[in-house]
């Protein structure tokens, strides 16, 4: 089998699989709120619906995780890969097509217990990277989902004044479009002899999983700082979209435009910016210093929707949030892909991504509550609280050297 660490063929392919997926899932946030408030009614009500349809994706996700992630490092990325992007198709039709809020949920439920295509894309990049090397290619591939996040929002603002459902099919066929990308010109990338030879009962239980995960030496450390860095994105992106169509009066195309915004941010940050800043501040800075800058966005946005109801503001807060975040997850990625062996990255992605649903179940619905029952800035105050908390954890834990196995470092020359 050819050596792929010596190729630059399969790196390019699991790019554009990355930007293809990026772009169906970025198609239909602007339309999202709409959609589902053509079924509800009031305001409240429809920031609650969209948590609750975020969170029955995100459970399901919690589910399968753990089992494609392990199943990739068995049997070899691609067939995983390839059976997610054709489950995010039908769940995409599905919803698409709709009628009532009982169809949205099936068509969530579809989506999200084959929700592994991302997770796998990242074991895949692991596979053919040398580990010192994974920040900054995890990276690159944040910085092409920032391309997917640019170009598909805005796409799918503009579809959505055609018709609500046309994002949702638009998706569907991007997905569809990638699978079959997958499934012609991807090579495997992990070799027969680097593959686990079991798959048992237990791979199926993400609790399970994500227990492996937590007492692993060098491990738990750098999750705890994952979750809690992840709760604050699960609060804030399916809750964006109705706070700017009720504070702001937004519309679809305008929605749009902001997605596309934070698609320009993370180019910009992961592809550039990012390699700059590992030289200057390492690893650690990075993480400490991107959790409190995504703190400072919330921070904006709690302004924003509390007393200063201004746009140019709310896009001020919104892209200092997305410029933390995307440095923020890269560097945790690598640093956490470093931890483990070469034959466990599915397994590492799989209860990883397990962890990011489980926040992503709570999320979501925490946020519509908060938003119905307390006030629309109230989930964005929360995070701002989660990420302070993050950045002092994060700064005992990696400073004094808790992340044990992980090295500070300088960014490596690029690839």
């Amino acid at each position: 089998m050819i050596n792929l660490r010596s190729q630059r063929l399969p790196l390019v392919i699991i790019l554009a699989v990355s930007f293809l997926s990026t772009v169906g899932m970025a198609l239909v946030f602007p339309v999202l709120p709409f959609l589902v408030g053509a079924h509800v009614g009031d305001a409240g009500s429809t920031a609650f619906w969209v948590g609750i349809l975020e969170a029955t994706y995100a459970a399901c996700a919690f589910v399968a995780a753990p089992f494609l992630g392990a199943l990739s490092d068995r049997i070899g990325r691609r067939p995983v890969l390839i059976v997610s992007l054709i489950g995010s198709a039908i769940g995409w039709v599905m919803f698409g097509l709709g009628g009532a809020l009982w169809v949205l949920l099936l068509a969530r439920v579809i989506d999200g217990l084959t929700a592994g295509d991302m997770s796998v894309a990242f074991a895949y990049l692991a596979d053919i990277t040398a580990p010192e090397d994974r920040a900054r290619r995890f990276g690159l591939a944040g910085a092409v989902g920032g391309v997917g996040f640019l170009v598909g929002p805005a796409i799918g603002g503009l579809l959505a004044t055609v018709n609500l459902a046309a994002p949702m099919l638009a998706a569907a066929a991007v997905s569809l479009l990638t699978a079959i990308l997958a499934a012609v010109v991807l090579p495997e990338s992990l070799d027969p002899e680097r593959r686990t030879t079991r798959l048992s009962l237990s791979d199926i239980n993400p609790l399970r999983a994500i227990g492996d995960a937590v007492r692993r030496p060098g491990l738990g450390s750098l999750i705890l700082v994952f979750a809690l860095a992840a709760v604050p994105l699960a609060l804030f992106g399916g809750n964006v979209p109705v706070l700017t169509k009720d504070v702001l009066s937004w519309n679809t195309v305008e929605v749009g435009l902001l997605m596309s915004g934070v698609g320009i941010v993370d180019i910009i940050v992961q592809g550039g910016l990012l390699a700059v800043m590992l030289r200057i501040m390492g690893d650690r800075g990075v993480v400490v210093g991107g959790l409190l800058g995504q703190a400072f966005g919330c921070g904006v946005i709690v302004v924003v929707a509390a007393f200063l109801p201004m746009s140019w503001v709310f896009v001020t807060g919104a892209l200092l949030f997305a410029m933390a975040q995307g440095a923020t997850g890269a560097v945790l990625q690598g640093l956490l892909s470093q931890a483990v062996g070469d034959d466990e990255q599915g397994w590492l992605a799989g209860s990883m991504s397990a962890i990011g649903s489980a926040v992503q179940t709570v999320g979501p619905l925490l946020a519509g509550l908060l938003y119905l029952r307390v006030a629309p800035f109230a989930p964005y105050l929360l995070a701002v609280a989660i990420l302070l908390v993050a950045a002092v954890l994060a700064r005992r834990i990696l400073y004094a050297g808790a992340g044990a196995g992980v090295q500070d470092r300088a960014a490596s020359p690029a690839v």
